[in-house]
C-alpha cells in the first residue's frame, strides 16, 4: 500500500504543515508549552494512523480509537490557544476545519473497521 492511498494521511500532513507555519506567530511563552504539545499530538496521530493502515483488524481498531482520543485532545488544546489569544480567530477556524474533517474521516474508518 502506498501512503498516498490513505486520504486521512494527506489531511493530517496538511494539518501539520499549516500548524508548523504558525509556529513563529505564536508567542514564545506559548510556543514551548501548549503549542509544542499540540504539535507532538499531531505527530502522534500521524504515527497511529500510519500504523493502523498497515495493521490487522484486531490491532487496527485499538490504534484508530487511540488516534480519535488524541484528536479530541488536540481540539481542546487548539481551543485553549484561541482563548489565550495565541491563535487568532482565522487561524483557529482554519485549523479546526481541518481537524473536524480528519475527525469525520477517522470516525468513518472506525465505523467501517468495526462492521467488518
Amino acid at each position: 500500500m502506498n501512503d498516498n492511498d490513505v486520504p486521512i494521511l494527506r489531511k493530517i500532513h496538511e494539518l501539520y504543515k499549516l500548524f508548523h507555519e504558525y509556529r513563529l506567530l505564536v508567542p514564545k511563552h506559548e510556543r514551548f508549552s501548549i503549542y509544542e504539545r499540540s504539535e507532538n499530538i499531531i505527530i502522534e496521530i500521524l504515527e497511529l494512523i500510519l500504523e493502523a493502515s498497515y495493521s490487522y483488524k484486531e490491532k487496527k481498531n485499538n490504534l484508530l480509537e487511540r488516534a480519535s482520543i488524541r484528536l479530541n485532545i488536540l481540539r481542546f488544546f487548539i481551543r485553549l490557544m484561541k482563548e489565550n489569544k495565541s491563535l487568532d480567530m482565522k487561524k483557529y477556524t482554519l485549523l479546526q476545519g481541518i481537524i473536524d474533517e480528519i475527525g469525520r474521516m477517522l470516525g468513518g474508518w472506525i465505523k467501517s473497521s468495526m462492521s467488518k
